[in-house]
Parts: C-alpha cells; structure tokens; sequence
C-alpha cells in the first residue's frame, strides 16, 4: 500500500511539472544501447546492439548477437563508407563471412546511423509508467497523403527532470485514412543504454576484402542500413522506394488508388521479413520474389492440399524389401531428363494436380524414356466426383482413382492450356496416356523408405507444412524452418519430391514447387530431412503404371 501511495505522489509530482519546462530529450554525441526490434505484421523479433560515436563521425550496428554487422565510418575515403560483415551460403560455401561496401558520394556523404529516434518535431505528451517503470511520453504525427503515422517515444530520466534522457520503449502505428485501417506497426524495446563507447568496437575485422552490395541501388540502402525506416519519421521508407523496382521488373498494374496502396502495405512488411530472415544466420536465405505483394490469405490461396485420414484410400503398402535396398548418396532426376519444366499454378489451390502429373510424368518416362507433360487442367475439372474441388484444394489418391477408372490422363497438348481456374471437363479417351495399375503409400516418416522410392521409381508426391512466410520467399540453401509441423494434418501443399542429397553435411530432399521459376531456386528448394521436417516423408505418394 505504502510503495503504490509512494508512486502516485511521484507521479503527481512529475506530471504537474509544466510543459514548457520539460526539454525534449537528447541521447548524447556517444552512446551504446541494446534493442528489440518487434515487426507485428511482419511476424519478425529483431534483437540488435548499437555504438554511436557522432565526434568520431562513426557508428556500428550489429543484428542477431551480431550475425551481421554493419559499420558506418564518415571518415574512410572521400565522403565515407558503409561496411557490412554477414554470413553468405552458395552452393560451394556454407555460412562463409564476407564483407560488403557501400561507398559514400559528394551528394550523399556516410554519416554515422543513429539507432535511437530523431526526436525533432516530438512534442511532450504526458507522463505515464510502462512495464513498471516511471517515463516521460514524446509524440509526433507525420501526415503525408493518405498515410497517417503517429510515433511515441517513453524516455527516464533517472536524475530527474533536467537530466539526460534514457530510451526505454518507441512505437510507431501508421493509418491509412483511404483504406480505413491500420497498415503498419514497429515497436523498439530499449535496454543497457551508456554514454560510454570503446572506440575498438569501429575496428573492422582484419583480413577481410569487401565487394559491393547486390540488388539495385534502393535495395543497396536497405541492405546497407537496415536499422534506418524504423529511427526516423518519414512516411517514404527504402522498403517503399523499392516497391516502384518490384513492379516494373513484375509487370504489375493495380487496377485502382487502394488495390496500389493494399499491395505497397504487403511489399513493405514481405521485404521486411526477408530482409531480417537474412541478418538471422540460417542456413537458407530468402529473396524478394513475384509473390511480395501478395497478403498471407493470398498466399493460403496457393495451398490447395486438403487431407483425408489414410484408411479411406485403396493405396498398396510400401514394399518392406523396397526400403532395404542399397540407396546412393544423392539422385537428381532432372539430370535424366525425367522432369518436366517448373510450372505455375496461379492464384488457384491446385497444387495437388501438379503433384500428380509430376509423378505420373516421372513413371511414364522411367517406363517409355519419353518425357510427356501431362494436363492438370483435366484434373481440375474433371475429378470433382472423386472428392477433389478443382482450385479449392484436392488430393492425388483421389486424382489416382479417377485416373484409374477412365482408362488414363490427358497429355497438356492434347487437352489444353492450364488456365489457374476451374474449368469445363473434357477428354477424348483415344488420346489417353498414363494407364495405371495402383498407387502406393510411402511408410509415413521413414526418410529411408522415401528415398529408396525415389531412387527406384522416381519422382514422388509429397505433401508438407508451407504455411511459413520462410516458405513463401525462400532462394537457396536447406530449409529448415522450426515452427514447421509434420502431423498429417498439418500438411496443407503438395510438391514433387524429384531427389535428395547432401549439402554442407545437411541431408536435404530436392523439391519441385508449381508457383513459377520466380519462386525460390529457379521453382525448387531443398528441404531439410532434419527430424522430418515440414512433414516432407509424412504422406508420399507414388502411381504403378500398367
């Protein structure tokens, strides 16, 4: 009772100190803070540690306990530079440290970055506790357009009003006045602030030879300055000047002013994640790629894979002396020519029909040596009696007993374009392909006996767990995602499982994906076998041919 009576004197007293008196905080030329960086939309907990040097014209930044480290020296060269220290996986190299510079120019010198905000334009608001702690609350609103961006900034200052000011937490919430809604959101969370820095911390690491930034040049600020959109008060980011580069090299027209600001709201939270997936140190990157102005509902869209438990369907068992059989090290069956190019579904939950025709399309090369594109398009209208829903999700088994019962599938050719909606069923029987016998399950969870199916018959139906924004923009490297699940009811996509392999000692099975080359590595990932991750061996599936 005592210490809540004590606490609301002190807040009386602090708060009936007049507004004019109070002086808009100042963080000192030299400082080193701790920081949480939080991005709600964006699914994204950034941790990160700055130094800040202004006298030296110098500052440092590092992400992740320092997975990347960026330097800002004003004083290199003529008008400065921006180095920055990260991890870089290839396919010949694995978590291989290398430096990156961004030189300074006359008209746009290197200065040190802040990490804490540009308080000009803040106005005092009041005084209030967070998270237990007494703090003053500064406040500024930034209306540009249709955009409506209010900061608020909690400071202490523990050696009373005139003192210097601590960060302890910054907010930012921005609305848009023509859509009604609230299209972005950061929250800093501040600890460990000093006026102390060690001037060794500027050092760059020794022995390292730094390249340039890839990406145009927008994209080379971002990646140079991560920490940039999130200190200071314009409405226009760099995640915002890139969105004019993504639509030209997509192609992409809007058809109105609030479809352009819907899409501009989903760029800017995708490539935020991306971006900050990449500072994290994994072992696969991401890339901004044709789906970043999609929203995550759009993105469920495209997983069309809907689950039925295993008793309903009339699959032979995996052969118990199939699964011992002596497997290689790794199997590409691109390298044989027994896969088709990498397609796109659209907006349309057809996956499993891509799934299906790659797997047909495997056996009836391994038993004709021909490579024949088979129609998804006819699995989409045509299956509809065997459960499936055409672009509203379906399941290869029940494709299988339709192929089955009428003698065969459609080659593209002959059947007509993929079209990414539902269309009218059609098929000559004379022009049938594919004749099958039966299908098999895969022993669910048994990588062995997934590989040994690969390695013996070919490209296999997977269904997995792609409801991740990782998924959704990987590039390259093996995916391994923890919040993965791999229960049959988890699994919502269905993709070619085309071979496997070994990278940088981590066993991965190769994948063929139906969103487009854009997607991930030319359309394909590697996906970690890592405690079945993703659920890649949990319901595979493959066709006998007659």
């Amino acid at each position: 009772m005592w210490f809540f009576l004590a606490g609301f004197v002190l807040l009386c007293a602090a708060d009936a100190t007049p507004v004019a008196e109070r002086t808009v905080p100042e963080f000192g030329k030299t400082y080193h803070v701790k920081g949480l960086l939080s991005l709600p939309y964006a699914e994204i907990k950034e941790p990160f540690e700055a130094w800040y040097d202004l006298t030296g014209k110098r500052s440092r930044i590092d992400y992740y306990h320092g997975q990347v480290c960026t330097f800002f020296i004003g004083n290199d060269l003529d008008y400065g530079a921006v180095y920055k220290i990260t991890p870089v996986t290839t396919e010949t190299e694995f978590n291989t440290m290398k430096c990156f510079q961004l030189n300074g120019t006359k008209d746009e010198p290197i200065i040190p970055q802040i990490a804490l905000p540009d308080v000009q334009g803040f106005e005092f608001e009041k005084i209030e506790y967070y998270a237990g702690v007494l703090c003053e609350v500064w406040k500024n609103v930034t209306t540009v357009g249709h955009k409506k961006n209010t900061y608020r900034l909690w400071v202490t200052r523990p050696e009373g009003i005139d003192s210097s000011a601590m960060p302890h937490h910054y907010e930012m919430m921005g609305f848009n006045t023509l859509l009604g809604s609230h299209y972005d959101k950061y929250i800093v969370d501040y600890s460990d602030f000093s006026s102390q820095v060690d001037p060794n911390i500027f050092k760059l690491p020794g022995g390292m030879s730094c390249g340039g930034f890839p990406g145009p040049g927008v994209e080379h600020h971002l990646l140079a300055n991560p920490i940039q959109d999130f200190v200071e008060t314009s409405p226009v980011s760099h995640a915002h000047r890139m969105f004019g580069h993504y639509k030209e090299k997509f192609n992409r027209q809007y058809d109105n002013e609030m479809e352009h600001e819907e899409r501009e709201h989903n760029f800017v939270h995708n490539i935020r994640y991306v971006h900050s997936m990449n500072r994290a140190g994994l072992s696969f990157s991401l890339s901004v790629n044709h789906l970043a102005d999609r929203s995550q509902k759009e993105l469920s869209m495209m997983r069309g894979c809907q689950r039925t438990h295993k008793v309903h369907r009339k699959a032979q068992p995996f052969p118990s002396e199939i699964r011992s059989i002596a497997t290689p090290n790794s199997v590409d069956w691109r390298l044989y020519g027994a896969v088709t190019p990498v397609k796109d579904q659209a907006v349309c939950g057809s996956c499993w029909s891509f799934a299906t025709t790659g797997t047909l399309e495997g056996a009836l090369f391994l038993k004709t040596g021909q490579l024949t594109s088979l129609s998804q398009q006819m699995l989409v209208d045509c299956t509809w009696g065997f459960g499936n829903n055409g672009c509203d999700g379906g399941e290869e088994w029940r494709a299988f007993e339709w192929i089955m019962k009428h003698g065969g599938i459609s080659t593209a050719e002959s059947y007509g374009a993929y079209m990414g909606m539902n269309g009218l069923c059609h098929y000559d029987k004379t022009s049938m392909v594919a004749q099958l016998t039966g299908y098999t399950n895969v022993t669910s969870g048994d990588i062995l006996a997934l590989k040994a199916a690969i390695f013996k018959f070919g490209p296999v139906a997977v269904s997995i767990d792609a409801a991740h924004r990782s998924f959704a923009f990987y590039s390259n490297g093996v995916y391994y995602e923890p919040e993965c699940k791999n229960g049959i009811n988890d699994l919502d996509h269905a993709v070619l499982a085309v071979g496997y392999g070994i990278m940088n000692n981590e066993s991965y099975w190769l994948v063929k994906n139906s969103w487009s080359s854009y997607w991930g590595n030319d359309g394909y990932i590697l996906m970690s076998m890592k405690d079945n991750n993703c659920g890649v061996a949990t319901d595979a599936i493959y066709a006998t041919l007659a």
